[in-house]
């Protein structure tokens, strides 16, 4: 990732940003996922900083969401009902500039932090550590992949990696009753990052 870690951000300063974004992660019951939420792609948020690309069937829901100063919230669905690709909400949530040196020190450093119990309550709807188990976690390339199990929304995948500085969190979940297949979410997880990484080649 081309981060150098930095004493001032270690893994578990993650667990307010992750808190913040809660609210909006926990959207799984989205009516558009289902729907269909139109025909926008992409978007270019933070002023220019970032472009958001939707994995292929996916597009951008332009009425939910939220983006202030230094940070921002996208979700993404199906483009329509009709497409074969099953329903799901991705959320992606971008970091503040230079929250990436909290991953900055690799699969180890996240791992042990989501085995804790402040790592555990991040990641949980409630903020309640009980509620969550991870289920499986690995590094592939420069992401860090989680399969959740939260007592609230049921099963999610995640992949939190870096880019240009800010830590980018992707959450990937079926809607409610019609639970994604740990292998199709893994897939539609590495889709969606992989889609982020091609749409920011280069630039600032």
């Amino acid at each position: 990732m081309g981060l150098s870690p930095t004493p001032e951000r270690r893994p578990n300063d993650m667990s307010t940003w992750i808190n913040n974004a809660a609210g909006l992660l926990a959207m799984a019951a989205l009516a558009a996922c289902a729907t269909g939420v139109g025909g926008i792609r992409s978007a270019v948020i933070l002023d220019g900083q970032i472009t958001v690309q939707a994995p292929t069937g996916y597009c951008i829901d332009p009425g939910a969401g939220s983006t202030d100063a230094d940070s921002a919230v996208v979700l993404m669905g199906r483009c329509n009902a009709a497409i074969k690709q099953a329903p799901a909400v991705l959320t992606l949530s971008a970091g503040q500039a230079g929250s990436a040196g909290a991953i900055a020190y690799g699969g180890e450093a996240l791992a042990a932090f989501f085995a804790t119990d402040e790592g555990r309550a991040a990641l949980s709807r409630d903020g309640l550590a009980a509620d969550v188990e991870v289920v499986e976690a690995f590094s592939l390339g420069d992401a860090y992949l989680m399969r959740v199990q939260d007592r609230a929304v049921g099963e999610y995948w995640r992949g939190i990696t870096g880019l240009r500085g800010r830590v980018m969190m992707l959450s990937v979940s079926g809607p409610p009753g019609r639970p994604l297949s740990p292998a199709d979410g893994r897939a539609l997880l590495e889709a969606g990052l992989a889609a982020l990484r091609r749409a920011n080649v280069g630039g600032p």
